[in-house]
């Protein structure tokens, strides 16, 4: 049996968000053309404002602070005909995301027009499934290095008219230097055009803001490509020796189990490897690295923007005065460390707003806690931060930390283990093995323990012992 069309239901003073593209008026079609010309108020940047008739509406461009600008422009507006104009699909990289986030699918209606990115798709013949899509309005292009692999399609969503020239110099450092790049301007427009060439030494100048840039990546002879499966080489990192070692990071992750979207707190971040491929695993995803020294604070900002991960927020701070207050902070769109401003976002190209700029105000659904486990209250403070299902994951090779997992593994169940890893290497003129330093794991699940018990007198029974049950 057939069922109807799907369609929420929209109140008649909702927003609406009709998505507009580089052929203007002339392109919108019948009923978005009707929407905009019984607007009472026309909201969006000066060059989708300039492309419909004036007519008897209110024109206003973005405010300014951008989101709280929106809160009080509605207020003012509310009861009159709002509508919206946006780039294309406003859900692609547009101001749709944002609205639906600050006012809820019942408050928002979008009428999408073709986007840039299925216009791009269309021009270099690339379904959908076999490309990715990376948006770098107004956000740092280093995000584009997560995607890079042999063979990979990318269709990356330019800022403005420079992007093209960033990206090309990010493929040549990352060893994609003979990639192909197009860079695909004023898609649907008049002015459409294409322009073509390699990433090593691209010379193109810069010329419409409003571009996509399609790469078709190719690996440069004996450079290395890095995986999105967790357990990098060390050497893919900067650091000082204070990184959790390959084989021991993969299993750490393995036990955090990050899912899109997900959190981690990377507490006593060392060299950031455990936040980075967290992050690397899904776009997604989202980090914050707790580190007190503020070298290697730098250096964890340092890597995770050569791992294609600048989002992730880095904080300068001792564990664990540092984690107060942290699950009620934003995790921001663009890398920053706290002890510094963070830097302005930009725009995309048409002056619209920095598009899922709504920043997430949560606690972690991972905590791995790599640094400072035997300082009093450090596990207790990260359990304690976890929200509903999360995993914490602890690493100890101290006989003060091991003694703290213990306890705490005595108190809380969960899994203990101890890892010892063996490579091989020169002994004389032979071959032996090297052994590293021990470690001991301790990995908690609040899927598997609706509640961590309250901490006892230490007299607990231990998790083998059948008297042994939450308190």
């Amino acid at each position: 049996m057939s069922q109807p069309a799907f369609r929420t239901p929209v109140p008649a003073d909702a927003i609406t968000v009709v998505g507009i593209g580089a052929d203007g008026w002339a392109g919108l079609s019948e009923d978005a053309r009707a929407t905009v010309a019984a607007a009472d108020v026309l909201v969006g940047g000066e060059r989708h404002l300039g492309m419909v008739p004036d007519g008897n509406v209110t024109k206003l461009s973005w405010p300014k602070p951008f989101r709280a600008g929106l809160s009080d422009l509605f207020a003012e507006h509310r009861g009159r005909r709002v509508v919206v104009l946006a780039s294309g699909d406003p859900l692609v990289s547009g101001v749709g995301t944002t609205l639906l986030e600050m006012f809820g699918r019942n408050a928002v209606r979008v009428v999408p027009a073709v986007s840039s990115v299925a216009l791009a798709r269309a021009r270099m013949g690339w379904p959908a499934e076999r490309s990715e899509v990376v948006s770098v309005v107004g956000r740092n292009v280093h995000r584009v290095g997560r995607a890079l692999a042999p063979g990979q399609r990318l269709l990356v969503l330019s800022s403005d008219a420079s992007t093209p020239s960033e990206v090309a110099r990010l493929l040549v450092e990352r060893g994609y230097g003979a990639s192909r790049m197009s860079v695909l301007e004023d898609l649907g427009g008049d002015d459409e055009r294409c322009m073509q060439g390699v990433a090593e030494g691209w010379a193109q100048p810069p010329t419409s803001p409003l571009n996509v840039v399609a790469v078709e990546c190719e690996l440069d002879p004996g450079a290395a490509a890095w995986s999105l499966v967790p357990g990098l080489p060390d050497d893919a990192f900067e650091h000082d020796g204070q990184i959790t070692k390959r084989d021991l990071r993969a299993g750490c992750l393995a036990r955090l189990a990050p899912l899109p979207g997900q959190l981690l707190w990377d507490v006593g971040a060392g060299s950031g490897s455990v936040a980075i491929e967290w992050m690397r695993v899904h776009p997604a995803n989202r980090a914050v690295a707790i580190e007190a020294d503020p070298e290697r604070a730098a250096r964890i900002r340092r890597n995770a923007e050569r791992l294609g991960v600048p989002d992730l927020r880095v904080v300068v701070g001792s564990a664990p005065e540092a984690l107060s207050g942290l699950a009620g902070t934003q995790v921001p769109d663009s890398a920053a460390t706290d002890s510094h401003p963070m830097p302005g976002r930009g725009r995309p190209a048409g002056g619209g707003p920095p598009a899922g700029s709504g920043d997430r105000h949560d606690a972690p659904d991972a905590v791995f806690l790599g640094g400072g486990v035997s300082v009093p209250g450090m596990v207790d403070a990260c359990l304690d931060a976890l929200g509903p299902g999360g995993r914490l994951v602890a690493h100890a090779v101290t006989l003060q930390a091991e003694a703290a997992l213990t306890s705490a593994y005595a108190t809380y169940g969960g899994e203990l283990a101890r890892h010892s890893v063996e490579r091989a290497a020169p002994l004389g003129s032979l071959t032996g093995w090297t052994p590293a330093r021990t470690l001991t794991q301790w990995s908690f699940s609040r899927a598997s323990h609706a509640e961590p018990p309250e901490v006892g007198d230490g007299s607990a029974p231990g998790p083998g012992d059948p008297n042994d049950s939450p308190r």
